[in-house]
């Protein structure tokens, strides 16, 4: 259980914490930083060509520009409490993406699988800073969700549609056989000092380990709910 910490409610109040504080924001800042921005370019920006219709081109012209706003969100989160422009954007930080934006998007299947399964693992990490102790990363985090559930909501839907013809349902088994294995590594060693350190000043609440076991949980609830096949992680 996270210990318990004073609320830290301003940028001036957070530079008069102790290093190891700072530092423990500055990480999870930077990391979603860096992150939302490199789905928005990876992923969502490119699947607007993948779409299929006008409609399903709308919706993830929504998804791309929500995921832009969420690296904005961030970065202007970041640069409040005096992080480097340079750390927080991919082409020049140091800190490398999540594993599964290093793989080119190949389809609308694909894509469409990301949102359903990827977007719940953000989901469950949004959550668990809900009640983080600095209260901008905090606020972040609350602006954030909804869409975030959207995102997953979306992915369920086009899966949805996918999965009406037989054809569909194979492309879609496929998508989720080729993405899904890497996704339980989106949370992290159990062992994690990163995330003892977040637990100790009540910046995160729950171990690497609970957040897994809750996200395995979770997607296979939807995956069962959509007649698909949940692969070994």
């Amino acid at each position: 259980m996270a210990a318990a910490h004073p609320e830290v409610k301003t940028p001036a109040a957070l530079a008069a914490q102790p290093p190891d504080y700072r530092t423990a924001v500055e990480k999870i800042v930077i990391s979603h930083a860096i992150n939302e921005l490199y789905g928005a370019q990876v992923f969502d920006e490119v699947a607007v060509a993948f779409a299929p219709t006008p409609y399903w081109k709308w919706l993830t012209c929504r998804v791309a520009m929500e995921e832009y706003g969420h690296h904005v969100r961030f970065f202007r989160l970041g640069r409040e409490i005096g992080i480097a422009e340079a750390k927080m954007l991919p082409q020049s930080a140091a800190k490398r993406p999540l594993s599964i934006f290093e793989r080119p998007l190949r389809s609308w299947e694909e894509f469409c699988i990301i949102k359903l399964v990827a977007d719940l693992a953000e989901i469950i990490q949004v959550e668990d800073l809900l009640k983080c102790s600095y209260l901008p990363l905090r606020a972040a985090a609350k602006a954030t969700l909804p869409e975030e559930k959207f995102h997953a909501a979306f992915g369920e839907q086009s899966v949805k549609e996918l999965i009406a013809t037989p054809e569909g349902k194979a492309k879609a088994q496929a998508a989720l056989d080729a993405i899904f294995p890497s996704m339980p590594a989106f949370f992290g060693a159990a062992d994690s000092k990163n995330n003892e350190l977040y637990r100790r000043f009540g910046i995160k609440f729950r171990t690497n380990r609970e957040m897994r076991d809750d996200y395995l949980a979770r997607v296979k609830k939807v995956v069962v709910k959509l007649d698909l096949t949940l692969p070994a992680a």
